[in-house]
């Protein structure tokens, strides 16, 4: 087994300014925003040789300097290192020159005295504009390889579909950052289980902590998240730290992130840009250093549209996004899922593992499982539990099934009243539908008359009665 990935070191941001006081004020500025890793230069003839040596996320540099003036380095900086992205500083607030900078490739331009709020937000953008284009870089990378680092993070999650395994590579290339990632798909495809892989990878050293967040009102929220102070609320008997402190230095995993309201989404939002939140009940401030992961299987833009989800937490939160495909979208894995549970489910219950028919497979290559993978796990154990010996009875299989084919169908006479069939004209006879109906079943059941008849919801005899009726025909033509 492998040691455990340790996690990606920050790169540090450079500044560069002759004057002392200035880069002491901005790294105590840049050091309390929660950009910890900054080093200081105030001669611009190291810039070059350091760079060589130390890779940093960012630069600032200041253009008015002795010996070799900012706009002389800018250049030079940007052809070696086109990577790292330049804030520029200058005192002189002259058009030309700011032009001339952003020619030489500067990522921004700014006039002294700067704000600390500004500073620090186009520092946090140069940063993580360093990090998205090493992020491509590594992807492009792994691709190119073809292979996983790390197989067993991997390891609860059954697949041989290849868009499953290409969605492992991204998770290698982008879980050890510390941006948020959305993670979506349908119930049941497995999205806790990318999230704990995302943190597995990552390497950080604190712990995975999971909780749903559907139903819980502001307060509820506020409280699980954030924890309270003694006295905070009637019944607050005593402090309560909260889950962002219990996943301090590892991984929050927000389950249904779709159904929260607007003022948890507000206090999420704040946590993402400030890294800081406040317990109920607290007007100080702590520092939060969690990975925030969320899942949802709703569709978040369709909500922006309908004004129950945050725009710009949506775009906070898909920093990085994992779409899982349905179980539908892969069926080659049903062999295998069938499989691997059957042997699970045999083991948890102390049985034999039965054998699985051929048919099986035929059958669950006709349904279309809305559960996904949760649905399989669950029908699977229920037909171990039934099961006595030998061969593996598929009733158990074809009853569920067959219950949600009917539920199915009767959506599908609901939706009809509404649908006409046609003209006078081209309207089908009852026997033009049912030969219709008896080919697809029996096309979608791979010739098989058991798994066509259960499709269709007769028995094998009556089809085969059908399907003899239907041959002296074909002759006839």
């Amino acid at each position: 087994m492998k040691a455990p990935r340790q996690a990606r070191t920050p790169l540090p941001v450079l500044l560069v300014d002759d004057e002392t006081q200035i880069l002491k004020s901005y790294s105590i500025m840049l050091r309390s925003a929660g950009i910890k890793q900054v080093l200081t230069l105030d001669d611009s003839r190291e810039v070059m040789p350091l760079l060589a040596k130390q890779e940093v996320a960012a630069i600032v540099l200041d253009l008015s300097m002795p010996k070799l003036p900012g706009i002389e380095l800018l250049p030079e900086i940007t052809a070696n290192y086109p990577m790292v992205p330049v804030v520029i500083l200058t005192a002189v607030n002259e058009l030309e020159t700011a032009v001339e900078c952003m020619k030489a490739g500067a990522f921004d331009y700014m006039v002294k005295p700067v704000e600390s709020s500004r500073l620090e937000a186009s520092i946090r953008r140069a940063v993580d504009f360093h990090a998205l284009r090493l992020e491509v870089l590594h992807l492009k990378e792994h691709l190119l390889m073809g292979e996983l680092e790390d197989e067993d993070a991997f390891s609860s999650i059954i697949t041989v579909n290849k868009r499953m395994r290409a969605i492992f590579q991204y998770v290698e290339v982008i879980a050890a950052t510390h941006q948020p990632v959305l993670i979506t798909g349908e119930t049941g495809t497995g999205k806790e289980l990318f999230a704990k892989a995302v943190h597995s990878i990552s390497g950080k050293k604190g712990e995975f902590v999971a909780v749903n967040v559907a139903g819980l009102d502001d307060t509820m929220f506020s409280d699980t998240l954030f924890g309270h102070k003694k006295g905070a609320y009637t019944g607050a008997e005593e402090a309560r730290e909260g889950l962002i402190a219990y996943a301090a230095g590892g991984t929050l995993f927000l389950d249904e992130i779709g159904d929260t309201n607007e003022s948890s989404q507000v206090k999420l939002l704040r946590l993402l840009q400030e890294q800081k939140y406040y317990p109920l009940g607290s007007d100080v401030p702590k520092k939060s250093d969690v990975r925030i992961v969320v899942a949802t299987n709703q569709d978040l833009q369709k909500l922006i549209t309908e004004g129950k989800f945050r725009k710009d937490l949506y775009y906070r939160l898909r920093a990085h996004q994992i779409h899982i495909p349905p179980l539908r979208d892969r069926m080659e894995d049903i062999p295998v899922l069938l499989d691997y549970y059957l042997e699970e489910a045999a083991a948890s219950m102390k049985k034999k593992k039965p054998t699985m028919p051929q048919e099986l497979l035929t059958l669950m290559s006709t349904y279309h499982f809305p559960g996904n993978i949760r649905e399989l796990q669950a029908m699977v154990y229920d037909a171990v539990a039934r099961h006595k010996g030998g061969v593996l009875s598929m009733e158990s299989f074809r009853d569920i099934i067959g219950q949600e084919r009917q539920g199915a169908a009767a959506q599908a006479r609901a939706a009809e009243e509404t649908v006409p069939y046609g003209t006078r004209e081209n309207f089908p006879t009852l026997r033009d539908a049912e030969s219709a109906l008896i080919d697809k079943a029996m096309k979608l059941a791979n010739g098989n008359q058991g798994i066509a008849a259960s499709l269709l919801g007769i028995t094998r005899q009556a089809l085969n009665k059908r399907l003899n009726r239907k041959s002296p025909e074909k002759k006839k033509r």
